[in-house]
């Protein structure tokens, strides 16, 4: 009898039995499809409002609401309106309400106006004026349905009244009045009007 048990040497090798795994349906593979990041740049402005499924870097003037999944306002841009996005970086000038789950003021960042966040940071020197708020509920990025291109529908023309007109034939009125709103005689014509037929 032994106190220690066998070395390796004298164990008896096992072969490790592995079951065969089974054969699972393959799932379809969706590919990632990159990011769409929209750049408004230097020099543009942009009257009205902005949405995108994807991301949205302005360096520019926009002065409009913008609802994106991201936001970069570059250094030099200048944003007037509502922003509502997930991801907010502000680098430029800002005037207005922004909602996004993290907003970051960068150093350069001049924001008047209230911030509604999840996280919120400010760079040492960046320009805040305004009120901070707590959100909520998170932001969410913009559906496809709130960008799909509606069919156009046509403008309505206003209903107008109904002329009303006299067809002379067979030597009297086809709508049976007269203007004077008798039943006009066959051959007889209103007075004052004579036939040229």
């Amino acid at each position: 009898m032994s106190y220690f048990s066998s070395t390796k040497s004298d164990r008896a090798v096992k072969p490790v039995e592995t079951a065969a795994p089974e054969a699972k349906p393959a799932a379809p593979l969706r590919t990632a499809q990159p990011e769409i990041v929209s750049t408004l740049g230097a020099g543009l402005l942009i009257t009205g409002n902005i949405v995108s499924t994807g991301g949205v870097q302005v360096f520019g003037r926009v002065v409009g609401d913008i609802h994106a999944a991201h936001l970069v306002v570059g250094k030099g841009a200048n944003v007037e309106g509502n922003v509502r996005a997930q991801d907010v970086v502000i680098d430029g000038a800002f005037k207005g309400t922004i909602h996004g789950n993290v907003v970051k003021l960068q150093s350069t960042a001049a924001v008047e106006g209230e911030v509604y966040n999840r996280s919120l940071a400010i760079d040492q020197n960046a320009n805040f004026e305004g009120v901070a708020r707590r959100l909520s509920q998170p932001v969410e990025a913009p559906s496809e349905d709130e960008i799909a291109v509606k069919p156009a529908t046509p403008a309505l023309v206003p209903e107008q009244p109904a002329a009303t007109a006299y067809a002379y034939t067979n030597g009297g009125y086809a709508n049976g009045y007269a203007t004077t709103g008798e039943p006009a005689t066959h051959g007889a014509l209103p007075s004052g009007q004579t036939s040229t037929y």
